[in-house]
């Protein structure tokens, strides 16, 4: 697949570099990263490749970025902030690390629901919540929501991480937005009595949980099965004949889709050079190395995507701001543990 305005949208991208190469051989961008992917590396060597702009990343937990980078003050050498998930960009900007940015380029390639309206942080790649079921056991067409999940008939039968997950969070935080605060502590509730086990480990343990009928199906981000359904390992193979994809919310609103998302710091030394970065993220080149590499989605409309993704075909997502997880993000905790949801 192309972008329907490659042509022009190429261009673009190389005046712009051109721009880049023309710097010093000094500039440079310091990044702090709280995602730990391996294509990430190959996007600062590409990206300092064509522009000679020299990237040094300073890596960590998230919330150990953010605390670093409050007590650094106007000090911090920290120009560009990424990690995954909304909720977690939402942190960062409420702390009041992040200031706004303008940038023709971004806003024009990232649709604006995948962005903060302000500029604060933009998304770079995507990645949908999806439901992973059994075929053994479920059929395509059995569940079609993820309000569903909270029906009696599927008690004993869910399998999903734990309320410590971002990405449930902001799933419920979602929720909250199209539901209101009383309807979605109901559904939490009836998804904490379907649960088929008490929540444990991440998003690839409930995908192998279904595979060996610990349950019928699962809550999982859609990387972590293109991850196991294009391995060459045979027990993967196995793993993924067994089990089918639902991308829930057709009929509706949509599947609820997050980003990886990044921001210019407040105090950024290089601000300039920090946004020709962010600016590169979205490029043709940098958008296929995270499809290709790491199978999440692209945020350019119309990118090309991963074989595997595109197998799984097209989909209706929900057009709700990703902002709207972050704000919600307190009050869905609320609801996660008067749930139970632990």
């Amino acid at each position: 697949m192309h972008i329907g305005s490659r042509g022009v949208f190429a261009a673009t991208f190389a005046a712009t570099l051109l721009t880049m190469t023309g710097l010093a051989s000094a500039a440079e961008v310091n990044i702090y990263s709280a995602r730990h992917y391996d294509v990430d590396k190959d996007l600062y060597d590409a990206f300092t490749k064509k522009t000679g702009i020299k990237i040094n990343v300073i890596e960590g937990k998230e919330e150990e970025l953010i605390e670093r980078m409050k007590t650094e003050g106007g000090n911090s050498p920290a120009d560009v902030f990424i990690t995954v998930d909304a909720g977690r960009l939402w942190r960062a900007q409420e702390a009041g690390l992040l200031q706004p940015t303008r940038s023709k380029v971004m806003e024009e390639a990232i649709p604006a629901h995948l962005r903060e309206p302000e500029g604060h942080w933009f998304g770079i790649s995507k990645r949908a919540r999806i439901l992973v079921y059994n075929k053994a056991s479920v059929k395509p067409d059995e569940i079609k929501t993820y309000e569903e999940l909270a029906d009696p008939k599927w008690k004993d039968r869910v399998l999903v991480r734990s309320s410590t997950s971002v990405y449930n969070q902001s799933l419920v935080g979602s929720l909250l937005a199209a539901h209101g605060e009383k309807a979605t502590e109901e559904w939490a509730k009836g998804v904490v009595a379907n649960m088929a086990r008490k929540p444990q480990g991440g998003d690839t343990d409930q995908i192998k949980g279904v595979a060996a009928n610990e349950g019928d199906v699962a809550v999982t981000n859609t990387y972590y099965f293109a991850r196991i359904a294009s391995s060459s390992k045979p027990e993967d193979k196995a793993i993924a004949e067994k089990l089918g994809v639902i991308f829930p919310n057709q009929g509706d609103r949509g599947t609820h889709v997050n980003v990886s998302g990044a921001g210019v710091m407040k105090n950024a030394p290089n601000k300039e050079q920090a946004v020709q970065f962010l600016e590169y993220l979205v490029s043709p080149e940098a958008q296929k190395m995270f499809t290709e590499k790491n199978y999440e989605y692209p945020i350019v409309a119309g990118a090309e995507t991963a074989p595997v993704l595109v197998t799984w075909g097209k989909f209706k997502e929900d057009p709700l701001n990703a902002a709207v997880y972050g704000k919600n993000n307190a009050e869905a905790l609320k609801i996660m543990d008067r749930a139970g949801w632990k």
